[in-house]
């Protein structure tokens, strides 16, 4: 069954919409930002795009932004797919992308579909593996955000 919400726009007039199509058109937005606005200012910048695109999701994805050295976005999307509880990782394909996008620096998110933005040990050590992999060839692990109902930084945790 379609969902229907109330929007307002800038006149103040309202309008009734299908909530994912809603969704869909934000995501479209937010990807043509990143296309058109390619330097990221601060780190709640990422987090507040990152949320946008992946928050809502029923499933598990595994997301990067990937920044050259004066961190504007050179590339951008799903890295890897899971279920609704988890999703399968691999350092050696993280790798290969960087490489093959000559990236300097990425951030990375994930989402928890139960709403938890809390890093589980699992996410900490896949990190930290991310981390020593990424570092041997120079690209700078920045942040991973962990998207729930809210957003957890795990630079800002100290968790990096």
């Amino acid at each position: 069954m379609k969902q229907l919400i109330q929007i307002k726009d800038i006149s103040g007039n309202y309008a009734t919409v299908e909530r994912d199509s809603l969704i869909q058109t934000a995501v479209e937005q937010i990807r043509a930002s990143f296309s058109t606005n390619p330097t990221l200012s601060s780190s709640s910048e990422a987090a507040d795009h990152i949320q946008a695109l992946i928050g809502h999701l029923e499933h598990e994805v595994f997301y990067a932004i990937w920044l050259n050295s004066q961190h504007q976005i050179i590339n951008h999307g799903e890295l890897f797919n899971g279920t609704i509880d988890s999703s399968s990782v691999y350092p050696r394909e993280v790798v290969k992308a960087g490489l093959g996008i000559n990236a300097a620096a990425v951030i990375f998110a994930h989402n928890h579909p139960s709403g938890s933005a809390e890093p589980s040990q699992a996410d900490i050590k896949i990190t930290k593996r991310l981390k020593d992999s990424l570092e041997l060839i120079d690209i700078r692990v920045l942040d991973h955000f962990i998207i729930g109902s809210s957003v957890t930084s795990m630079a800002e945790r100290g968790l990096l």
